[in-house]
């Protein structure tokens, strides 16, 4: 009898010891809210809105011990609209995040699947985008430096490193998957440094885009996905730009004190090959132009943003936060549009897992040469004149 109960207490403490050694998480995040914007194509608007300001998502995450400081590590982040069940990014199951991986207490991690650039990965947080405080309808003009993430990458190899005394730097590759190696590929890399109240991060991303598909053609005109020679590589169903290369790179800071953290973003965007290109219809909004999109006027085009942020905890439930960006373009063939954009929102945790917000946001364009109206991430339409305001009342929920 002695020897059955001994037995049993190991094996019950070997399966326990087997259970702590892996594990899967579900997480996930819902933003909903509803949306006063004053011009869409020359009408106000009252909408409810999902993901005014962080996608709603849910997701997978696990972990299994390997032993040694080395784990197996793979994340599965579907997005989704609340308003109506469907799915996000183009309809894909997992279309926010889907990698598998392994992580080592002293090397680092390496990661293969669909994922974000090191642009996202380390500039995005020292901004109001790039977080709960602002996110994605206060992206810069168009999201032209991806920091909100309007483009994920596929068939990405990513690899991050160890915190070293405050320094951590990673990279990715993303495979054209193509008989065209270097056509419709990505790369990046980025390395941020924390020093007690002190962030400093850096981050540049390229892009290598197939124009020369048959599917190209028809883009511009009629706002549809970029899909690249094949339709393999490391973007499709979602794109910013048409054009041959698109190189984004930019750096930041910021400092807390006390209960305020503030900071100063810069990042320029390059495009060339960009003749007969343009920007997506999705990004630029159906009023922007009669075919859809916005059609580039040169070979080449610009976007230089710099943005300065604040946010300041009045109590530990109530938050406020606020950010202006200028952003100065050159599209080419004379236009060369400025944009003033301004977020603001103040934020209150009724839990630690659900907080409502009241946000709003107002973009204003200039020297436009008549061909661009304010256009704000996030808004179904752009505005007919050069202004656009939004105000959305919302909650979120994290589970």
């Amino acid at each position: 009898m002695y020897k059955k109960i001994l037995t049993t207490a190991v094996l019950a403490a070997i399966a326990s010891a087997a259970q702590a050694q892996s594990s899967v998480t579900l997480y996930g995040l819902i933003d909903a809210g509803i949306t006063y914007t004053n011009n869409q194509s020359g009408h106000s608007a009252w909408q409810l809105r999902s993901a005014t300001v962080n996608g709603s998502r849910f997701g997978l995450r696990g972990t299994e011990d390997l032993g040694g400081g080395l784990k197996a590590i793979f994340t599965l982040e579907n997005g989704f609209s609340i308003n109506n069940g469907t799915f996000g990014q183009s309809s894909r199951m997992f279309g926010r995040q889907a990698f598998v991986g392994l992580t080592s207490d002293q090397f680092g991690a390496v990661t293969l699947g669909r994922q974000y650039d090191s642009v996202v990965d380390y500039v995005a947080p020292l901004t109001l985008t790039g977080g709960q405080y602002g996110g994605t309808i206060a992206a810069h003009p168009f999201d032209n430096d991806n920091l909100n993430n309007s483009v994920r990458f596929n068939n990405t190899v990513k690899y991050t490193s160890i915190d070293v005394s405050g320094f951590k730097f990673g990279a990715t590759y993303s495979f054209s998957n193509s008989t065209q190696f270097a056509n419709n590929r990505a790369y990046s890399f980025g390395a941020t440094y924390n020093y007690g109240p002190l962030k400093l991060a850096a981050g540049y991303l390229q892009l290598n885009n197939d124009i020369t598909s048959a599917s190209f053609a028809n883009n511009v005109t009629n706002g549809s996905s970029f899909t690249g020679s094949g339709g393999a590589g490391a973007q499709t169903g979602e794109w910013t730009f048409l054009a041959g290369r698109q190189r984004t790179f930019g750096g930041g800071l910021s400092y807390a004190f006390g209960p305020a953290t503030a900071g100063l973003v810069y990042t320029q965007t390059n495009l060339s090959d960009a003749a007969g290109g343009g920007i997506s219809g999705t990004q630029s909004g159906r009023g922007n132009a009669t075919s859809g999109g916005i059609a580039f006027g040169a070979n080449s085009a610009r976007f230089q943003n710099i943005e300065a942020n604040v946010r300041y905890a009045l109590t530990p439930a109530l938050t406020l936060a606020g950010a202006y960006t200028y952003t100065r373009s050159d599209l080419g063939a004379g236009v060369n549009p400025n944009f003033n954009t301004v977020s603001l929102q103040s934020d209150y945790l009724l839990s630690k897992r659900t907080d409502v917000y009241l946000q709003g946001d107002w973009q204003h364009v200039s020297a436009t040469g008549g061909r661009i109206h304010a256009f704000m991430n996030g808004e179904s339409s752009a505005s007919s004149t050069q202004s656009q305001v939004a105000v959305t009342v919302g909650m979120r929920h994290r589970f």
